[in-house]
C-alpha cells in the first residue's frame, strides 16, 4: 500500500513559486511560550502552516535545530570538549525532530525523520536519494543530527541538504520579520533590508547565518528568504511567493535597501 500524494489544492488555489522547499526551523522556534523544551501547542501551529504548504503540492524539507534543549558551543564555552558538546545538540535535534514529526502526522501529513547519525530505531539514516524519493512521494522529509559532524552548525547542515535535495529556496524562520542592519531588540531604530546579496552577509557579518552556510547558498546560487515564523501562514506566504522578510540572492532585486 502506497501513501497517497498532497491532495489536489483545486482551481482556487494560490499559485506557489516554489516546488521544493528547505524551512530551517531553530530549537528555539519550538519553544513558544516556554522557557525550555517544546511548546506542543506551537509545534501544532507549525505543523499546521507546513499542512497547508504541503496540501499546495509543495514538496518540503525541514532541518530542525536543537539550542532550546542543548547548545555545544555554550556548553563548550564552559569548558566541555566542543565535538562531545556538538554531538550533544545533535541529539537534540533529534528529540525536537521527533516531536515536531508527531505535530505532522496529526495534521495529516505524512513524514519521515532522517538522521545523519545512525539511530534505526527511532529514525531512518540520511541517504540523499532516498530522501528526494521521499518528497517525490509527498512526504514531509524532517533532516536530524545536522550534518552529522561536529563544528558545523544546523545552518550548515540546512544549506547542505537544500543543495543535496535540489531546493529552489532556503527558509530561514526567526523571530523577527527579516534582516536587519543592527539588533531590532536592542536598536529601536534599525533598518530592515527587503534584499541583500550574499557578499553583503559577510561583508558586514550580519548575524543570519553563518559564514559556510552563506559560502554554501552563494557557491549553490541558492537563494535565502529570512522571515518572521511567528506570523501566522507566513510560511505559505513565502511559498507562493509573496514578498515578506528578506530575499538574499547572487544580485540586487529591484526592491533592495532597508527600511526604517
Amino acid at each position: 500500500m502506497t501513501e497517497a500524494g498532497p491532495a489536489d489544492a483545486g482551481a482556487d488555489a494560490p499559485q506557489v513559486r516554489y516546488g521544493r522547499i528547505l524551512l530551517k526551523l531553530s530549537g528555539e522556534a519550538l519553544l513558544g511560550g516556554r522557557s525550555y523544551g517544546v511548546d506542543p501547542a506551537f509545534c501544532a501551529s507549525i505543523a499546521s502552516q507546513i499542512a497547508r504548504v504541503h496540501a499546495l503540492g509543495v514538496q518540503v524539507g525541514i532541518v530542525v535545530g536543537g539550542g532550546n534543549i542543548f547548545r555545544g558551543l555554550a556548553a563548550a564555552a564552559s569548558g566541555m570538549d566542543r565535538a562531545t558538546g556538538d554531538y550533544i545538540g545533535m541529539l537534540a535535534t533529534v528529540m525536537n525532530g521527533l516531536a515536531l514529526q508527531d505535530a505532522l502526522e496529526r495534521a495529516g501529513v505524512p513524514t519521515r525523520v532522517m538522521s545523519a547519525i545512525a539511530m534505526n530505531e527511532v529514525a531512518e539514516p540520511y541517504i540523499r536519494r532516498r530522501a528526494v524519493r521521499h518528497l517525490e512521494k509527498g512526504r514531509v522529509a524532517i533532516f536530524v543530527a545536522g550534518t552529522g559532524n561536529p563544528y558545523f552548525t544546523t545552518d550548515t547542515a540546512a544549506a547542505l541538504r537544500a543543495v543535496e535535495i535540489g531546493a529552489e529556496v532556503l527558509l530561514k524562520a526567526t523571530k523577527v520579520d527579516g534582516v536587519y542592519d543592527a539588533d531590532p531588540m536592542r536598536h529601536p531604530k534599525a533598518r530592515r533590508y527587503d534584499s541583500l546579496v550574499y557578499s553583503d552577509l559577510l561583508r558586514d557579518q550580519l548575524k543570519v547565518l553563518d559564514a559556510a552556510a552563506v559560502s554554501l547558498c552563494m557557491e549553490n546560487d541558492l537563494p535565502i528568504v529570512v522571515f518572521d515564523l511567528t506570523e501566522p501562514d507566513n510560511i505559505v506566504r513565502v511559498a507562493i511567493g509573496e514578498p515578506i522578510g528578506t530575499l538574499i540572492t547572487a544580485d540586487a532585486q529591484p526592491t533592495g535597501g532597508a527600511r526604517e
